[in-house]
Order: structure tokens, then sequence, then C-alpha cells
């Protein structure tokens, strides 16, 4: 189960998140409570431990804010809307999570060879815990590698992950005690509790 835990931007919450197991930290560069600069980000993860991957999490940047991202941030995974891809210049060595929001993609009406390798699978707006329907999240999680994003939280995780079966879990306000403010106890209940669910039922 890959878990990635999206809006970092203290040195507290990165902690946490190192600490508590996730697999990748996820920085935002667009207008949000969350969001940080180029360079803030790659201060925070100077000496981001091996095996950790650095998310850079963008709404409908131009050319040159992205390069600005890659060159500064350096990251691993670029997760931006599926259209935006077309227009950017993302090298091979840097994965991307396509970003699909329920109600408004068609993907799962598409064929395993159509959908991208990797995608992330959301509510109708990022950022706001707004929950997709894990039904429709299912039926694309058969197809492809999904990230499930959107409402979840330390209570709900383990359900979510039973019913869709993703390849992985993305979490932000759910892991917060206010918009932006990290809770460190809650991004480790978060990731126990998606650790937990692996094994179960077969996922």
């Amino acid at each position: 189960m890959f878990i990635k835990i999206c809006g970092i931007n203290s040195v507290e919450a990165l902690n946490a998140a190192i600490s508590s197991g996730a697999d990748a930290v996820g920085f935002v560069f667009a207008e949000s409570p969350r969001e940080v600069t180029s360079q803030q980000a790659a201060e925070l993860t100077a000496s981001l431990p091996a095996g950790i991957a650095k998310v850079a999490v963008m709404f409908q940047p131009t050319a040159e804010e992205w390069n600005e991202v890659r060159d500064i941030f350096g990251p691993d995974w670029l997760q931006t809307d599926a259209k935006d891809f077309e227009e950017l210049d993302v090298p091979d060595n840097i994965g991307r999570f396509p970003v699909y929001r329920d109600r408004v993609t068609t993907e799962f009406d598409k064929e395993p060879a159509d959908l991208p390798e990797h995608m992330l699978f959301e509510g109708a707006r990022s950022g706001v815990g707004l929950q997709p329907d894990w039904d429709h999240a299912a039926q694309v999680a058969r197809r492809t590698c999904l990230m499930l994003a959107g409402g979840l939280t330390p209570d709900n995780v383990t359900d979510a992950i039973i019913h869709v079966r993703p390849w992985g879990v993305d979490v932000s306000s759910g892991v917060e005690s206010s918009p932006g403010h990290k809770d460190p106890a809650k991004i480790t209940a978060f990731v126990e509790a998606a650790r937990g669910a692996e094994g179960v039922h077969g996922v």
C-alpha cells in the first residue's frame, strides 16, 4: 500500500510523515492554505531519507511554474490534472500522477489499455475533503494503479481500502487540526490504520 501525506509545509509535519512510515510526501505549489514555494520545499526535503518519494502537487501550472518546481525542488512525481501533462515537459525519470475527479471523469468507461499507469482519484474538488464515490473508485482500481484521495481520515481509511482496494491512499485535510496545520498524531494514526488494512479480507 503506497501511502502519501500531502500538503506538507513544516518540519513537524514532515518528521511525522517520515517517522510514521509514509511512502511519499506531497508539497502543494498552488493557491492553498498548504502552499509552499519551490525553495521552501527544497529546504524541507534536503535531508529526506532515501525511499520516501517527493511529490509536486500543482493545479493547471504554466510551463514556467512547472520548470521552476522541477529544477529547484526536484520532485520524484508530478501530480496535476490529467490534461496538464499535455502541455508540460516532464522528464521520464519523474513519475506522473494525473488527477481525475469523481463525476467529472469518464475513466470508469475506459479499457485498461487506455488508462494511465498510475492515477489519483478524488472528489469533485481538491484539498477540501470531498469524498468520491467509492464504488466508482473501485471500478477503476481494478484496472490500473489507483491512488484514492478525498475525504480520507484515520477513522475511515481502513473501510476505504477494503472497499476500493486501491494501489495507494492520499490524505491532506484528514490529518489536520485546522486548514494547513498538520496534526502529527493524526498522521501517525492514518498510516497505522492504512497499514493495518493490508491483508484484511484479501486486500
